[in-house]
């Protein structure tokens, strides 16, 4: 009777083998993951890199100075797209600079964008490694 019970109900001994097939796959699965988390975590990647803006200045009607720094492996070339904006957030100055590979991690630029306008504010619109 009992077996006639765990096969009505699906509790037969395909079902427990496929039962742990499945849980040793999830397993594996999660060690394999939580190895490429640390592996990705704990990676000492020197190819990083992070761009702040640390201020700006008004130069006129036609120009905005901006201030900023990059952070990045030293020797490593980086080009950097600028941006000046109006009151109503709309881009008004454009400028991309390339920077070579400087001798220390953070290093500190000044640039000039040429506007249309007067602006309100410039920022770094985006840095990627030359």
């Amino acid at each position: 009777m009992t077996e006639e019970l765990a096969n009505r109900y699906g509790r037969t001994r395909n079902r427990a083998r496929r039962s742990r097939w499945l849980i040793l796959a999830a397993a594996a699965f999660v060690a394999v993951f939580v190895a490429w988390v640390l592996w990705a975590g704990l990676d000492e990647d020197q190819g990083s890199l992070e761009a702040t803006d640390t201020g700006y200045r008004i130069v006129g009607e036609h120009a905005v100075a901006l201030t900023f720094a990059v952070n990045v492996a030293p020797g490593t070339p980086v080009t950097c797209a600028l941006q000046a904006l109006d009151e109503s957030f709309a881009v008004i100055g454009w400028k991309v600079v390339s920077f070579p590979g400087a001798s220390s991690r953070v290093t500190t630029y000044r640039e000039t964008v040429r506007t249309t306008e007067r602006a309100n504010t410039g920022l770094i619109y985006r840095c990627r490694l030359a």
